[in-house]
């Protein structure tokens, strides 16, 4: 999930009938777009189909990857044998690193 696609709240899931949706789909897209609203379009009481943010739209395409899915399961065994670190200290470290380079390019 990109940084602007996270949950602060949980997940809204509103389930209309096609005909609701017809007469009001700028309302409803809007939802979706602006409070990350999930809606399930139902027909005859039964759902058919269901809309959500583009940008959770397309981070689910990207998991569907089979090379994403392959980097994701090499990185949980990592993780799981303990090659992993906590994000602030490589973070600190990557700072420190262009501090460095800085100096040694202002004192050459």
């Amino acid at each position: 999930m990109s940084p602007t696609t996270r949950r602060s709240k949980p997940y809204r899931v509103k389930r209309l009938p096609m005909t609701q949706v017809r007469h009001n789909l700028g309302a409803v897209v809007k939802g979706v777009r602006l409070h990350k609203d999930y809606v399930v379009l139902e027909k005859d009481g039964i759902p058919v189909a269901a809309l959500m943010d583009i940008d959770e739209f397309e981070d689910y395409l990207d998991l569907q990857d089979p090379v994403v899915q392959e980097a994701i399961r090499k990185g949980r065994k990592e993780y799981l044998a303990g090659k992993a670190r906590p994000a602030g200290e490589l973070l600190r470290e990557l700072r420190e690193g262009s501090r460095k380079k800085t100096q040694r390019r202002r004192s050459a």
